[in-house]
């Protein structure tokens, strides 16, 4: 026979406590969530109420901590900035022209990765104000500070630096806009490419 216990002396198990959120732990937490759905999402296409819902709370409560649709925007893209710059860094321990080549590869996979997304950072698609720029313009600044250390490039020369980078991320948008099994050339030989045209244009320019 099986034993039993009194109905007094079931435990039923604890209910889950929700710990309520900080300001900024909500912010951080609605950036998340915009930030993942703004990578596929036309800014325009966004919805407020679907991002409201993801984080459990109302339509109300988030335009409490983002005033406008736009300055909602504006912190997932400033957000995206900051993780562009973390996932293309560089080992610290190669030498000075690995640390270009490998930060040149991260930047054209990551752009490879997330085409649509670039295309509208780059473009400011779907939203008109200028602070998309200040995004796109601190993403070139931190990448350009990279090349300008691992390679030791004087103060004198950073706007050529940072011109490469554009020229680096028009090459990667251009060829990762064709198929896979027909682009010329493949992304070694692409990085191979834009890493001697950096080198190019320091000597031209020294």
């Amino acid at each position: 026979m099986l034993n039993s216990m009194p109905d007094a002396e079931v435990t039923a198990p604890a209910p889950a406590v929700r710990r309520r959120l900080s300001a900024d732990e909500r912010r951080r937490q609605l950036v998340a969530i915009g930030l993942a759905k703004i990578v596929e999402t036309p800014i325009q296409d966004l919805s407020m109420d679907d991002i409201a819902t993801e984080a459990g709370i109302s339509r109300g409560l988030l335009f409490h901590y983002f005033p406008t649709k736009t300055d909602f925007y504006l912190a997932c893209i400033a957000a995206a900035g900051r993780r562009i710059l973390r996932t293309t860094a560089p080992d610290d321990d190669l030498p000075g022209d690995g640390q270009v080549e490998m930060t040149t590869r991260l930047m054209v996979e990551q752009i490879e990765r997330r085409r649509g997304f670039y295309l509208a950072l780059v473009h400011r698609h779907g939203v008109a104000d200028p602070r998309v720029s200040e995004v796109m313009d601190s993403v070139r600044d931190g990448s350009t500070q990279r090349v300008m250390a691992a390679l030791d490039v004087p103060e004198a020369r950073r706007d050529v630096v940072r011109a490469w980078w554009a020229y680096t991320e028009d090459r990667a948008l251009t060829w990762s806009a064709v198929p896979t099994g027909e682009r010329p050339v493949s992304l070694s030989q692409l990085v191979g490419e834009c890493v001697a045209a950096l080198h190019a244009l320091l000597r031209i320019s020294s």
